[in-house]
């Protein structure tokens, strides 16, 4: 068998020298088999070839059933990846071929399908913060293929955001992290619009910006930032996806008051004291501690845009990176808070 086996690679190396279509290196192939099955069943027991072939048939047979099971599921494979229905969509603006290869895991998933992606084209996000969080957010965000991603922050990179920032790089700094943001988001997928915002979120914008998007993601390193950012979805209506770390710790949450979750505040009505919650720069924090939190973030994101599963909204998850243990808690909206509640 071994003298057969090796006649049809040097077959198959000849034809990818001479760059003969698969069609044909599999004819070859093919032919060389039906001959050695053909030989098994027509020469008789103790004959020098069959002997030298394998000397039984079935074990043939059963080498052509697997590799024509292995061919059957990689062809239907690609047809249902070549037949996956996307939904109607307006002259002009549907994917291009290129999009359809660089979605096609995701069109795959039923649970996102083309609809799905095709509302991830259609969908604006806006991620507060391009930070430790914000970076493997926006790059996430950016791969599904969200059609629109708006990112604010008024820092320049600093040698010492490469620690965890990943969206940045060393030849980046002292840029303006949204312009830094915008490279690396552009080189990752050409096919989506990110918008930089150059300053600091605060209350003489926020209102107009949240409102151009259908979902914020908020990585702010600030409690007035943190609050502002939910007081003004919850008044819009806005989805807000939010996370926070601390050393080792991180959480995240998807907070939707206007579909019957709690806000931010619900769950965290009394902000710190200052000097009570110390920042990354003073109490350190694990490199890969927001790239766990902030991919958990562009996941919820995507899940709530494409109706995908089960978000996080009405639950908090707590993930300590240092004993490995992920908890996810029950939330609820509370009657008398200050931003949502009914007595509000």
């Amino acid at each position: 068998m071994t003298t057969v086996f090796a006649l049809m690679a040097a077959l198959w190396g000849l034809g990818a020298v001479l760059r003969t279509p698969y069609v044909l290196r599999w004819g070859m192939v093919g032919a060389v088999w039906l001959a050695v099955v053909a030989l098994q069943l027509t020469l008789p027991d103790g004959n020098p070839l069959r002997a030298a072939t394998g000397g039984d048939p079935r074990a043939w047979l059963a080498v052509g059933v697997v590799a024509a099971l292995v061919i059957g599921y990689r062809r239907i494979l690609g047809l249902l990846r070549n037949r996956v229905a996307l939904p109607e969509v307006a002259p002009g603006s549907a994917f291009r071929p290129a999009e359809l290869d660089r979605y096609a895991r995701h069109i795959l998933l039923r649970e996102i399908g083309g609809p799905g992606q095709r509302r991830l084209k259609d969908a604006k996000v806006l991620v507060v913060g391009a930070g430790g969080l914000g970076s493997p957010a926006l790059l996430y965000l950016a791969a599904a293929g969200v059609g629109v991603i708006g990112v604010i922050d008024d820092d320049v990179v600093e040698a010492s955001n490469l620690q965890r920032q990943i969206i940045h790089t060393d030849q980046r700094i002292g840029m303006d992290k949204v312009q830094s943001a915008v490279t690396a988001v552009t080189a990752l997928n050409p096919f989506v619009e990110v918008r930089p915002y150059k300053r600091r979120l605060d209350e003489t914008i926020a209102a107009a910006l949240i409102g151009d998007y259908d979902l914020v993601l908020d990585g702010c390193d600030n409690f007035d930032t943190r609050y502002l950012v939910n007081r003004i979805c919850a008044g819009l209506g806005k989805p807000l996806v939010s996370g926070s770390i601390t050393q080792w710790e991180g959480q995240v949450s998807l907070f939707d008051p206007a579909r019957g979750s709690p806000c931010y505040e619900c769950i965290f009505p009394v902000r710190p004291a200052p000097g009570m919650v110390p920042t990354c720069a003073e109490a350190g924090v694990a490199a890969p501690l927001p790239g766990i939190i902030g991919a958990l973030m562009a996941m919820e994101a995507v899940k709530h845009i494409t109706g995908a599963g089960e978000t996080l909204a009405g639950r908090l998850m707590i993930h300590d990176a240092l004993y490995a243990d992920v908890r996810v808690i029950g939330v609820k909206k509370r009657a008398d808070c200050a931003v949502c509640g009914v007595t509000h």
